[in-house]
């Protein structure tokens, strides 16, 4: 993995990149951009992070690739999502979860290289050496309570998957899930998301997915809660697992939740590693460290370590990573410390309460590793 920094002053905008480019393979890249405030209202930090991205699309790491996601952390998306830009050249998630570090808005971009990316069935869809990756960002109701919508999203996505002769069980690799009040309409959604798994044949004797469950406000106020999700054709049975670290951590089927700890999904060249939110939980689904932030993040990585290590991969195999937080007072300390610990790996970190009140920090990421493996085709 390559990393790389680029600091534009005259703009005010940071751009964290990572690049995973064997020779003569495909090349996926991930960066992060950040916007200094500069005392600007949001439309002027907008045109910087847009003036940004076409920067980094000129880079040497990024020159040539296609974007095949972005991710837009806002300060209040209902008020500034309407100023954006409507793009169709790649899956496009908004969601309200501020940036911490001052400006109103931050965006993860995915991109890949030597992929024919195009839309259809409502998907991105990036297609390559017999694999079709399937990227829906966005999805939200505005009718009904948080239970309702959830299942009327994921009934929604599974026809979409239709289209490609794909099925939630089968081929559904990583999901998010942002549930505005977290505190009081999250269980609404693990209600309704258990029952459809069910439907689905996904069951604790079977595999769930995996998964972030997190606040984070859609722009419609009406919207409680908003779906992104990734899928995958293609593969075969066996290029696909999932990760547990029962040293460190339950089942999630053992406190009523249905997702898994981490998926790797194996290729010919490389692996990837989906880590889901993970927080400060040991084995026996407890909370650990109640109260105090800087123990809870030391833990949060120690369960993250485990998960990557059972994946065949470290940290420095990480791409990216999101933080979330639920009291923005325990930003300076955790970034201090995500700096020191992370001080190459794209990251952002942003306001968004944890699905359990004690639970003061999540993160989330995802590896990429190299490998040669002639059982499986080439990503």
């Amino acid at each position: 993995m390559d990393y790389n920094k680029i600091y534009w002053e005259d703009l005010g905008v940071k751009a964290e990149i990572s690049a995973f480019a064997p020779t003569g393979k495909v090349e996926e890249i991930h960066a992060i951009l950040h916007v200094e405030p500069r005392g600007e209202l949001f439309e002027g930090q907008l045109n910087r992070i847009y003036e940004g991205e076409a920067r980094l699309s000129a880079l040497p790491p990024v020159e040539g690739a296609t974007p095949i996601l972005k991710r837009y952390f806002l300060s209040d998306s209902t008020n500034q999502q309407p100023l954006m830009r409507q793009e169709t050249s790649c899956a496009v998630s908004v969601i309200q979860q501020p940036p911490l570090d001052g400006g109103k808005i931050a965006v993860w971009t995915y991109l890949q290289k030597g992929s024919r990316v195009t839309e259809a069935g409502g998907m991105t869809v990036a297609e390559h050496n017999g694999y079709q990756h399937l990227w829906k960002m966005g999805m939200h109701e505005h009718k009904g309570d948080s239970a309702w919508q959830t299942e009327s999203l994921l009934i929604s996505y599974e026809e979409a998957l239709q289209n490609f002769r794909a099925t939630l069980a089968g081929h559904c690799i990583r999901t998010w899930f942002f549930v505005r009040d977290v505190d009081t309409q999250y269980a609404g959604m693990v209600k309704a998301r258990k029952e459809n798994f069910k439907e689905q044949g996904l069951t604790e004797q079977t595999h769930f997915i995996s998964s972030t469950g997190i606040g984070g406000s859609p722009a419609d106020t009406r919207a409680l809660v908003q779906m992104d999700a990734y899928a995958l054709t293609g593969f075969a049975p066996a290029q696909l697992r999932y990760l547990y670290a029962p040293t460190h951590l339950n089942p999630t089927y053992e406190y009523g939740v249905t997702f898994e700890r981490g998926t790797v999904m194996e290729y010919g060249d490389r692996a990837h590693v989906f880590i889901s939110g993970t927080a400060s939980i040991n084995n026996k689904g407890e909370v650990v460290h109640v109260g105090n932030v800087v123990k809870q993040t030391e833990r949060m990585w120690e369960n993250v370590e485990k998960l990557l290590e059972e994946g065949g991969t470290t940290f420095d195999d990480v791409a990216q990573i999101v933080v979330y937080l639920r009291d923005l007072c325990d930003y300076p300390t955790v970034k201090a410390m995500f700096d020191r610990k992370f001080p190459r790996t794209p990251h952002v970190l942003t306001l968004a309460p944890v699905c359990r009140p004690t639970w003061l920090i999540e993160m989330e990421c995802i590896a990429v590793r190299p490998q040669g493996n002639t059982a499986f085709r080439d990503f």
